[in-house]
């Protein structure tokens, strides 16, 4: 390296050039830099939506069209009500029952009561999330019989209990039957 580009880079502090703009007579001539935001103006201004009420334009498609999105409102979504999905109803060709749409607040003997008017109850599983033992808002019922089964279906399916109307069809399955013994 020779002794003349040294002298300049000294002369120009460390790593700055002149054409970089670095601290000169011109600086005070310049607009101040706009403000940054902090990490978590940055976070609420992502989640307020474009500086607060701003909206962004609609962009336009490869044919200069504007894309229009269907927009609705925030209320009117709220107000229309889910489609109710029937239940699917399955025969009745075992003693144990499927029962639906169970208050969150009933209890195994809850249901054995109920059943119990009905005919003889063997068993009564409300089905409950593991982590915290709370109702998943359905139960299985096994009774003695399956005309017993077929009559509990037929005298307690939209029967109101405990606030909600109970749907009471044949359980898919039996394959839990057997693991609990």
């Amino acid at each position: 390296m020779n002794s003349h580009s040294h002298e300049r880079r000294q002369r120009h502090g460390r790593g700055r050039s002149r054409r970089r703009g670095g601290r000169g007579r011109f600086q005070d001539q310049r607009a101040p830099a706009p403000k940054q935001k902090t990490f978590w103006q940055r976070i609420v201004a992502f989640f307020a939506g474009n500086g607060g009420g701003q909206r962004k334009p609609a962009p336009q498609s490869r044919n200069g069209q504007q894309q229009q999105y269907q927009q609705r409102p925030q209320e009117q979504r709220e107000r229309e009500p889910r489609p109710q999905r029937k239940p699917e109803s399955v025969e009745v060709t075992s003693p144990r029952l499927y029962v639906g749409n169970l208050s969150f607040d009933a209890t195994e003997s809850d249901l054995f009561e109920l059943f119990n008017g009905v005919g003889h109850v063997q068993n009564a599983e409300v089905v409950t999330y593991r982590h915290n033992q709370r109702s998943k808002g359905f139960a299985f019922v096994s009774m003695q019989t399956v005309d017993e089964a077929k009559r509990a279906v037929d005298e307690l399916h939209d029967k109101e209990f405990l606030g909600r109307k109970l749907v009471v069809s044949g359980a898919k399955s039996s394959e839990h039957e057997h693991s609990h013994d």
